[in-house]
Order: C-alpha cells, then sequence, then structure tokens
C-alpha cells in the first residue's frame, strides 16, 4: 500500500469516500499517535472551512485519543499558520484537514512534523503501511484528552512583527483581497485594514459550501473585474487553505508568479533583508526566469515541481526566497512554507517603497513561449500508468529531440488530483506548441485505449 495514497501536498479525496471517510481517518489518527506522538504524546489538528472539516477532525481525534494522545484543537487555520506555530505548541506534530484549492466536495489530510515542516515519504509510506494493516495496540488505561486553543490565531499573526516596522505602511494603498471562502477570510481583510491599507473583500463569507467557488486565486476573474472597476492600485487572491497566492496590477492583468519571485528577491536584497545570493525555483518556471534571476546577481537553481523539494534546496543552499509557477512562494525569514498573506504582504511593502504603479514595475522580464496544459484522467491510478507508459514517455523523448538544448519539456504527474500536467517553454514558439501538442495527444490517446 506504500506510496499508494500520499501525494505530494498529503492525501486527499472526496469526502465520505475512501480514503476521506471516517474509518480511515481514525486509523490514520491511531496511527500516527503510535508511531510518531511518542515524546510529548500531543498533536495539533487544524482545519480549512469546508463543510467536511468537523467530521474529518472528529475522526482524526479519536484515533489520537484512542492511541493516547492529547489533542489540540485550532479551528479554523489557514495551512501556513499551522506550520508557523506549531514548534511552539509543544507537540509531537500537526495535521491540517484541507483540500488546499479544490472544490468543497473534496477534502485532504497534510501531516506536519514538530518543526512545521511537512514529513518526508519515508514517515508518510510508514503510516499508510500501518493504516493498511490495522493492527493498533491499544491500552484502556492511556487515553488521552481534548485541549481547545482559542489562541492560534493571534499566535500567527505575533510573526508579522519582524516584518512590519512602521504602524500604517500601507496607508494609501487600495487593495482587492480574495480570501477563496476559506481560512484567510476572517483574518487577511482585517490584517491589511490595521497596516493602513483600503480593503475591498471578496471571497470572505465561507459556509462550508463556497470555498474556492468562483473565487480564490483560481477562479480570479471577480478579482480583475473590481480591481478595473473600484481603480484598486493590486489585487490579490489567496486559496482555500492560503498557502498560495495569486497577484494582479492596477489594469486586472495578473502578474506571473515567477515575476513575483524576481521581484521579491530584488526588494528582499535592496532592503538588505536577503540571506544568501540564491533563489529557488522548479523545473515547470518560464525558462526567461533563470537568466533575469542571474542577470540581478543571484544564483538560480532548479528543482522538481513541490513545495518540499524547493524548500529543501533553500536550505540546503542557504537562500531567503523559493517558489513555483502555482503561487506557492516561501519567504524563508518569515514563513515555514508558502504563505499567501505573508507574500502579499510583503509584496504590498515593495509596491509602496517603489512610489510606482503595479502596471509600471511588470513585467519585470519577458517570458519565453511556453505550453503549460493540465491533461484530466479518470484517476490517480491512470496518472500512474499513463505517466509511465512507453508511448507517452517517448513522445516526451522526441519533444526533447525537437528542442534541441533549446529550452525545457516536463512530464508531470499531479499529486494531488488527477491529472497530468505539460509543461514546455523554449525560444521558438512553434517548435514549443508542436511539442506540447505531441505529448497532449499521447497522454489523451492512452486514456481513450483503455
Amino acid at each position: 500500500m506504500a506510496g499508494k495514497l500520499f501525494g505530494t501536498d498529503g492525501v486527499r479525496g472526496v469526502a465520505n469516500q475512501y480514503p476521506m471517510n471516517v474509518d480511515f481517518a481514525s486509523k490514520l489518527g491511531m496511527a500516527c499517535g503510535l508511531e510518531i506522538c511518542k515524546n510529548r504524546r500531543r498533536v495539533a489538528i487544524g482545519r480549512d472551512t469546508r463543510i467536511s472539516g468537523e467530521m474529518l477532525q472528529a475522526s482524526l481525534t479519536a484515533g489520537f485519543l484512542a492511541a493516547g494522545v492529547d489533542v489540540i484543537l485550532l479551528g479554523v487555520l489557514p495551512t501556513p499558520a499551522v506550520t508557523a506555530i506549531t514548534s511552539e505548541l509543544d507537540v509531537d506534530m500537526s495535521v491540517m484537514i484541507t483540500a488546499s484549492h479544490n472544490p468543497y466536495y473534496d477534502n485532504g489530510i497534510k501531516l506536519i512534523d514538530a518543526n512545521g515542516e511537512k514529513f518526508n515519504d519515508e514517515v508518510t509510506s510508514k503510516i499508510e503501511d500501518l493504516v493498511a494493516e490495522g493492527n493498533f495496540e491499544l491500552s484502556h488505561e492511556k487515553l488521552g484528552g481534548i485541549i481547545e486553543n482559542p489562541n492560534a490565531v493571534d499566535l500567527y499573526l505575533q510573526k508579522l512583527n519582524v516584518i512590519v516596522e512602521d504602524e500604517h505602511p500601507l496607508r494609501g494603498l487600495k487593495v482587492v483581497l480574495d480570501c477563496a471562502n476559506g481560512c484567510f477570510a476572517g483574518i487577511m481583510p482585517q490584517v491589511f485594514k490595521n497596516l493602513g491599507a483600503g480593503v475591498i473583500s471578496l471571497g470572505n463569507e465561507p459556509d462550508g459550501y463556497n470555498i474556492n467557488r468562483d473565487c480564490g486565486s483560481q477562479h480570479p476573474e471577480k478579482l480583475y473585474e473590481t480591481v478595473k472597476g473600484s481603480h484598486a492600485h493590486i489585487g490579490i487572491a489567496v486559496d482555500g487553505d492560503g498557502d498560495r497566492v495569486l497577484v494582479c496590477d492596477d489594469n486586472g492583468n495578473k502578474i506571473p508568479a515567477e515575476a513575483l519571485i524576481a521581484f521579491l528577491a530584488r526588494y528582499l536584497k535592496e532592503c538588505g533583508k536577503y540571506k544568501g545570493n540564491a533563489v529557488v525555483s522548479t523545473v515547470i518556471s518560464n525558462t526567461a526566469m533563470e537568466r533575469y534571476i542571474k542577470s540581478l546577481g543571484f544564483d538560480y537553481y532548479s528543482v522538481k515541481v513541490g513545495e518540499r523539494a524547493i524548500i529543501a534546496k533553500m536550505k540546503e543552499v542557504g537562500c531567503s526566497l523559493g517558489g513555483e509557477e502555482s503561487g506557492h512562494i516561501v519567504a524563508g525569514d518569515y514563513c515555514k512554507s508558502g504563505d499567501g498573506m505573508i507574500n502579499a504582504l510583503l509584496i504590498c511593502l515593495a509596491l509602496v517603497k517603489s512610489g510606482k504603479k503595479m502596471s509600471e514595475i511588470f513585467p519585470e522580464f519577458k517570458f519565453d513561449p511556453y505550453v503549460f496544459v493540465s491533461v484530466a484522467v479518470k484517476d490517480r491510478e491512470t496518472v500512474r500508468k499513463a505517466s509511465a507508459s512507453a508511448e507517452v514517455l517517448g513522445a516526451v523523448a522526441k519533444a526533447e529531440t525537437k528542442m534541441a538544448g533549446n529550452g525545457r519539456v516536463v512530464l508531470h504527474p499531479s499529486g494531488t488530483e488527477p491529472k497530468i500536467r505539460v509543461w514546455v517553454s523554449g525560444s521558438d514558439e512553434k517548435i514549443v506548441k508542436e511539442s506540447a501538442d505531441m505529448i497532449i495527444d499521447e497522454v489523451k490517446k492512452f486514456q481513450e485505449e483503455r
């Protein structure tokens, strides 16, 4: 069973269907309680705003309690807040119940270690095996208790003190904030108001069913329209659990995440707040990004897709910033994982300091031609088989030959959705398109024939 359920960002599925059901969640709690919570015998659990969150929280809690572990309930809290405060809670681990940017009917579970970092594949595979075996030695004498923590948000917001030096640094800035009807709905608008910004809020009325629905970083159309209609200086959207950010300029035009990463690197370096001399991104960042980052005097490192790989490389080379095109940006001196609000705040501070409009700053550099398509397939098993098929891999090899070293080809099986992502970028637009189409056709053909 190892490696079958947990992807690059935890385990996900449809609520009330395996594995996002009561049985799996309670067994997962038992497995983690017995295998991981051996020191402090305490775990913290946070969740997003989806209707199934309380069900899964109750099931996980029951499993942990049965394993003799005390459970600290953090309530609705963004993923980056959970990672930020875990090390201060005196726990063996934390759990975040969320399906991130997925619709309300999905949910997921992320496992976070005592330092606020996601567990590696070896640990999650071990936990999967324990859940599959289901042989838990439980004691009638050693049972856990529930602890409510009403101060989790305040503990997280204390982290902003190292970023904000003045009382109202955003005074005069008009911002449209779309909170995706998710975890930041009750937090982000007030934070920006307290810092002096004029705020127009969207997606800030979660009801359990409307998380990410026609709002947030995955559906920014209303954000763009509102920015243009209100003459705002900037538009910002996060996703349901708050670990990614999307930004548009004062004309309602999306700013690619690669450009935001470059902008933040330049800003932090100019302010003397950049540790090291490198920037980390992934293999599906536009190929022009590397050239531009190096022109700013930074070293550039490219890693496989996923926040975990980015953070690992950042630690290895000792740098302050990394991110990927999806909007996961890690400002390592201020947060332990991608944090939509902290990144938004840093971008706004940089904008104010520049004295310019967003539309005067961006584009920071010209992108190379690229194609990025997510091909939907039947299920995760099809993702695995298609990505490893001789036909699809053959198409990738042919595409790489066509590119002849003047670009990059990436086939990325999603770790969170039944999708295969095809990404091609290079200097020749015609070859880029032909190469991408060739791979996409083979993926679709594989699914049709099975």
